[in-house]
C-alpha cells in the first residue's frame, strides 16, 4: 500500500455513528454514493462539500465510531474516498467494520494535529508525518495480514483474491 497523503479535518471525542451519518438516513437508503453526501453533516454540514476524495483525512479524539454498530457508517467514509481514519481511540466494532471493508484507522495522538494540517501516513513503517508542522510519530502498526485486507478493499477481496473460503469437513 502506497503512503497516504491528504488534508486533515479534525472532530473532537466521542463522535458516534449516528453523527458520522444520521440516523435519518440510515434506514432510507442503501445507497453509499448517496449517504456519503451526508457525512457528518450533523457537526459540519458542508463537510462533504469540503474534502477533496483521496486527499482527506478524518481525524478525531477518543472512542471514534462507539454507538451502533451499524456497518453504514464506515461504508460511507469509504465512499467518500477518506484516505483513512486517524483518532486518539476507536470503538472496538467500528474499528473492525472500517478493517472489514477496506477502510484504514490509525491510532495514535491526534492533540499536535490541526484542522488543514497536510498528513502523510506509512501503514508499513508505521508513521504519521504532520507535513505542515515538520513532525513525524509513531503510529499503532497494524498486522501484515490488517495491511493486506486493507490494500484488497476488504475482506471480501481480500478471501475472494485467494480463492474464497475453504471450510474443512
Amino acid at each position: 500500500m502506497n503512503k497516504l497523503r491528504g488534508r486533515a479535518y479534525k472532530f473532537g471525542d466521542d463522535i458516534n455513528t449516528d453523527l458520522i451519518i444520521s440516523g435519518k438516513y440510515k434506514f432510507s437508503t442503501l445507497d453509499m454514493k448517496e449517504l456519503a453526501k451526508h457525512l457528518l453533516e450533523d457537526i459540519d454540514p458542508a463537510f462533504s462539500q469540503k474534502i477533496k476524495p483521496g486527499k482527506s483525512f478524518i481525524v478525531a479524539g477518543r472512542n471514534f465510531g462507539c454507538g451502533s454498530s451499524r456497518e453504514q457508517a464506515p461504508l460511507a467514509i469509504k465512499e467518500s474516498e477518506i484516505c483513512a481514519v486517524v483518532a486518539k481511540s476507536f470503538a472496538r466494532i467500528f474499528y473492525r467494520n472500517c478493517i472489514n471493508v477496506g477502510l484504514p484507522v490509525i491510532e495514535c495522538d491526534t492533540d499536535g494535529i490541526e484542522e488543514g494540517d497536510c498528513l502523510e501516513v506509512s501503514l508499513e513503517k508505521g508513521t504519521l508525518r504532520n507535513e505542515t508542522k515538520e513532525v513525524e510519530e509513531k503510529i499503532s502498526s497494524l498486522p501484515q495480514v490488517m495491511i493486506d485486507i486493507i490494500s484488497e478493499g476488504g475482506l471480501v477481496e481480500y478471501f475472494r483474491k485467494r480463492g474464497g473460503f475453504k471450510l474443512e469437513p
